[in-house]
């Protein structure tokens, strides 16, 4: 992991996956409202939803190089047990990007100022 030029704020990530966890509702239930043709799109929000859940823990403890930690701990799994999703190869697919995506952003600490609901 490369350092950056900005400070890590452990407060500013555990704000944003906060946000990220919210959207990911709203849009669930958009996508649900839908009915059949938004299937993928509630897969990529549950997907978003899980990941963001499972790394706020790693965000508690404040620290980027235990966040990466965990980032890469759960790049490593094979697979990723969602609940109430349609398609488990798709919603698999979308976790691991979503985890790609905050990789990136770790790495890079860059990112984590954007709360806006679409991204």
């Amino acid at each position: 992991m490369s350092v950056s030029a900005k400070a890590w704020e452990g407060e500013l990530v555990r704000k944003w996956l906060e946000c990220r966890i919210e959207a990911a509702r709203l849009d669930q239930t958009a996508a649900d409202m839908r009915g059949y043709e938004g299937q993928d799109d509630y897969d990529k929000a549950a997907a978003e939803e899980w990941v963001c859940r499972t790394l706020m823990a790693a965000a508690r403890q404040g620290d980027q190089a235990a966040f990466a930690a965990r980032l890469k701990e759960l790049l490593g799994q094979d697979e990723h047990r969602a609940t109430g999703i349609y398609d488990d190869r798709r919603c698999e697919r979308y976790v691991r990007a979503n985890l790609r995506k905050l990789t990136k952003m770790t790495r890079t600490n860059v990112g984590f100022e954007n709360t806006l609901r679409y991204q």
